[in-house]
């Protein structure tokens, strides 16, 4: 058996459903013995996994299994995984649109705002929007025809390179490993406004238990807890939209008409091109968790018709939720407010979508905004874990991680990597230490790039992807799936992230307003420090010396969930076909969403 035949036969085995009412496969009436002895065997490890060892231990592939080569392993285990597929297509088309909205764009813009002004602002999200769109795009791309375990980093992997994978696939490990315990502060302070008189510790213990509890009841907890929560912030930043739009008009309670008076006075630039520069890391922050739609492939139902349509949603996120409601906030909050310069990254009070209803002489929504960014809080707590242990997770089964992180149990949750990520979750203690700003700084240092690495991963893997099927002779008609912005999307996208690297190390070595200090340097640009460790790291340890594969050594079918290529092509034929033939009106809105 060869290698794709046999990445096909383990692919189709991992979808067999595991869920037995015992051990021993034997169906019974539904008592509360029986159920309790289910619940119990749902965390014993996923019986298919013991298959896929086993084959993995004898001569299935005709050699050793030392004698298959590292990006071999990673592809047949990433193709192989015991994660249930049960994310619907809603739950994908939520998560695409708003489950990563939180601290980044609710309160980091206020940060922004005052750093460089409603110009730069609206400047850097743009540039970073339309860089995402394209990156996103290309991920789509990947994910619809390979929907595996790990997703993006084992696309650098397999595309680029195993050291990039690796460091990569850590470097974004970590970025999520430290957002779940700044999320949880960050509840905890929100409570804050309210009522100063419980300890903070008590509201993290309580925003603990229910983050814990979304993903301990599996992915499909996950998925419905996302929707609920997604619905909440959409229709809390459309209603922010709308009464921001009557308050520039002059339509709230103080008669204010501002227009564009702060474009003015102040002016539109705090601190001229630097101004511009050092906001663009926060734009990445506040965009940062919007590839977490990626991820979820291998659990994902129909990925080859969820995903491209949560795809498409990310479109619609970017121009309203973050380009029409920033534009509305330079509007209503001069960057020169007192009120942006926050004590901590996570001080509401800070938030400018606050600040502009409080201004407007509202009163009451300004504690709807708040329970807004509690619930975003809470949501983008959940969505950590989840992307912490389904990396760590992806890790294991390539081989670069500890195999007792890869444990999958019988309801397809990866156990282990999820208790690992809650231990972490626990230093969110600090809250009511007086120290958690100073602590926050360096661990958010860790990652604060993370985002624009993995974004960077995705375009160059999604062009070496393309060329790989080019020198085979091989072409996009047996992709269920095109980027919309195609290759070239991809490498504007890439352009876009080194040079937003580039100039995030100029910030870092020449501070806005300080001199020249190690401290500042390490806070700005650790993450870059740690990537280029672990890709180092990984050359030594491998023993692997090549800068990327070569294009006609890329593996272009192992993992790929219709095996059948010239199936596919007629169906993907056909689809067209009916397309064609519908409606102006309908094709348009197939396009679009």
């Amino acid at each position: 058996m060869d290698l794709k035949e046999y990445s096909a036969d383990t692919h189709t085995s991992s979808e067999i459903p595991s869920s037995a009412s015992s051990p021993d496969g034997a169906s019974g009436p539904a008592t509360s013995s029986g159920k309790w002895q289910n619940f119990k065997d749902s965390f014993k490890p996923a019986i298919e996994s013991e298959k896929l060892s086993s084959k993995l231990d004898t001569s299935h592939l005709g050699d050793p299994e030392a004698q298959i080569t590292e990006i071999q392993k990673i592809n047949l285990n990433s193709s192989s995984s015991n994660l249930h597929r049960k994310l619907e297509n809603r739950h994908l088309q939520m998560i695409a649109i708003a489950s990563s909205i939180g601290l980044g764009l609710l309160i980091g813009t206020g940060s922004a705002l005052s750093t460089g002004g409603p110009g730069a602002i609206l400047i850097a999200w743009a540039l970073t929007g339309l860089a995402i769109l394209c990156t996103i795009q290309a991920m789509a791309e990947l994910a619809v025809t390979f929907p595996i375990s790990g997703s993006f980093n084992v696309y650098a992997s397999r595309f680029i390179d195993p050291s990039v994978g690796f460091a990569v696939a850590w470097n974004y490990f970590f970025q999520f490993l430290v957002l779940l315990p700044l999320e949880l502060v960050a509840g905890s302070i929100t409570v804050q406004y309210w009522t100063t008189s419980i300890n903070p510790d008590v509201w993290v213990l309580i925003f603990y238990i229910i983050v814990a509890s979304i993903n301990f009841f599996g992915v499909r907890a996950y998925g419905e807890a996302e929707f609920i929560f997604s619905i909440m912030k959409v229709l809390a930043v459309i209603g922010f939209i709308i009464v921001s739009i009557v308050l520039v008009a002059g339509g709230g309670p103080n008669g204010q008409h501002r227009g564009s008076e702060y474009w003015h006075n102040p002016g539109a630039f705090a601190n001229g091109f630097k101004g511009v520069v050092s906001v663009f890391v926060t734009a990445a922050f506040s965009f940062g968790g919007t590839e977490l739609v990626g991820l979820t492939a291998a659990e994902a139902n129909q990925p080859r018709k969820s995903l491209p349509k949560a795809t498409k949603q990310v479109f619609w996120r970017i121009l309203m939720f973050y380009m029409v409601s920033l534009t509305l906030i330079t509007f209503l909050v001069p960057h020169t407010s007192q009120q942006l310069m926050g004590t901590s990254s996570v001080d509401v009070k800070a938030s400018p979508f606050v600040i502009a209803i409080t201004s407007g002489g509202i009163k009451g929504l300004p504690s709807v905004m708040n329970a807004v960014i509690l619930i975003s809080a809470i949501s983008v707590g959940s969505s950590s874990v989840y992307a912490t242990s389904r990396t760590l997770t992806s890790l294991a089964e390539q081989g670069l991680a500890p195999k007792i992180c890869g444990y999958i149990d019988r309801a397809g949750r990866p156990l282990v990597a999820i208790i690992i990520t809650n231990v972490f979750g626990l230093i969110s203690f600090i809250a009511a230490s007086g120290k958690q700003s100073e602590i926050f700084s360096w661990l958010m240092s860790i990652s604060a790039l993370s985002s624009i690495f993995t974004w960077l991963s995705i375009c160059v893997a999604h062009i070496r992807f393309r060329r790989g099927l080019a020198v085979q002779g091989r072409g996009t008609d047996e992709l269920a799936f095109t980027s919309q912005t195609g290759v070239i999307g991809s490498y504007f996208g890439a352009l876009l992230n080194t040079l937003v690297i580039i100039a995030q190390f100029w910030i870092a070595l020449f501070p806005l307003g300080e001199s020249p200090n190690a401290s500042s340097f390490f806070n700005s640009y650790l993450g870059f420090v740690v990537l280029i460790v672990f890709y180092v790291g990984h050359k030594l340890w491998r023993r692997n010396w090549i800068l990327f594969i070569r294009a006609d050594q890329i593996d272009v079918d192992s993992g790929r969930r219709e095996t059948d290529i010239e199936a596919l092509k007629e169906e993907l034929a056909e689809e067209r076909a009916i397309l064609r033939a519908k409606p102006l009106y309908y094709r348009v809105y197939q396009y679009w969403c």
